[in-house]
């Protein structure tokens, strides 16, 4: 009996340690497979760092004003007799605009014309008798006094005659007419605005520790949405010499040329100063970077050896770096990355130091130094 159970213990000994041994042998098995599986390779972009010249630039947005630009009124009171343009005209300096009703002032001023005339004759008679001392200088005073007054009535009545003939006073482009023949218009009243538009003002702002870098005659490039892809160019004509106290901007008047009178009056454009030399960055797009409370990194492609079918295999090294200025898509690269480094544009979510990468630019990143907003 004791001799059967002993067999019996051996047997079930015998089995549990086949069973243990088969257990220990599936999880080596296993642990061995999982050591030897790899992902496979992720696919990004990616592009080679290189050197670019950049222009410093300030940039804020301004507003444009005419060089001369008034709302056409009269001095004086008066009937319209006759309007001698259209809206929307180019004149010229001196261009006669609207003809008031004058026939009572020009009647006015023949008759005070007629009594000069007869007071320069009296005085000249009178010089000739002062002459044979026919009569006192006091007389003669008297006549010459007397002649000033009427050529003076004269006069004032002459300029009351020619400002109801209302002229442009420069080169421009008039608006859009609020008189009509037979109105009535008081002293004041707009008759139409005039704007010359060959030049324009420009007028932004920028904070004070961009101050020591403008200075008059620097170049300033304007754009607007209003006709995508043209820029207008100009100068730095006047810095205003007071600092805003409740904003500590300052402004600044720049004079663009305004070929083809494209830009007007009151329209906003985007303005950029060219400040400083020109300088040479090591550039990459933004999304190469990845910011992080740590520091910025980047993942620099890098060759492993050779794969099947002699390809290069690709793996990245995750390296910090100091970033740089900012231009559009474009961000430079002051420390951690050379010249020529291939560096991961974008899909850096998914990898790690080490990682195989397939590198595929059919799809890449913006990077551009002025980027424009598209419509698809």
């Amino acid at each position: 009996m004791i001799k059967r159970m002993v067999i019996m213990l051996v047997a079930v000994g015998l089995l549990f340690g086949a069973i243990f041994g088969y257990h220990a042998h599936k999880s080596s098995m296993m642990r061995k497979s999982m050591a030897s599986f790899r992902p496979p390779p992720a696919t990004v972009t990616a592009m080679k760092a290189e050197y670019e010249s950049w222009q410093p630039q300030l940039k804020s947005v301004g507003s444009l004003r005419a060089v001369r630009g008034v709302d056409v009124t009269s001095e004086v009171s008066g009937l319209v007799r006759s309007v001698h343009f259209e809206s929307g005209d180019d004149v010229k300096d001196g261009q006669v605009l609207v003809q008031l009703n004058a026939d009572s002032d020009i009647a006015r001023l023949h008759s005070l014309q007629a009594e000069a005339d007869l007071a320069n004759t009296v005085y000249e008679r009178d010089r000739k008798q002062f002459a044979a001392q026919a009569i006192s200088q006091a007389v003669l005073d008297s006549d010459e006094s007397n002649l000033k007054d009427k050529e003076a009535q004269v006069s004032e009545q002459a300029a009351l005659v020619e400002k109801k003939t209302i002229r442009a006073p420069f080169d421009g482009r008039v608006g859009i007419s609020t008189v009509n023949p037979g109105q009535y218009i008081n002293p004041g009243d707009k008759i139409v605005t005039l704007q010359s538009l060959d030049l324009l003002y420009s007028d932004f702002y920028l904070p004070q520790q961009d101050l020591s870098r403008v200075a008059l005659r620097q170049t300033v490039i304007a754009t607007t949405d209003t006709y995508p892809g043209r820029t207008f160019t100009g100068r730095i004509t006047a810095i205003n010499p007071e600092v805003e106290t409740a904003t500590r901007n300052v402004q600044v008047e720049a004079t663009l040329s305004n070929p083809g009178h494209k830009l007007l009056p009151g329209m906003y454009v985007s303005v950029e100063v060219k400040a400083g030399a020109v300088k040479r960055y090591l550039t990459l797009p933004q999304t190469a970077v990845t910011f992080n409370p740590y520091g910025e990194t980047v993942f620099v492609v890098e060759e492993a050896g050779k794969g099947k079918g002699e390809k290069p295999v690709l793996t990245v090294r995750q390296t910090f770096v100091t970033t740089g200025p900012r231009r559009g898509d474009q961000i430079a690269i002051l420390k951690g990355v050379k010249e020529g480094d291939m560096v991961v544009t974008s899909g850096q979510l998914k990898l790690k130091n080490g990682s195989r990468v397939i590198i595929d630019n059919s799809v890449r990143p913006s990077n551009q130094a002025n980027p424009k907003p598209r419509d698809e």
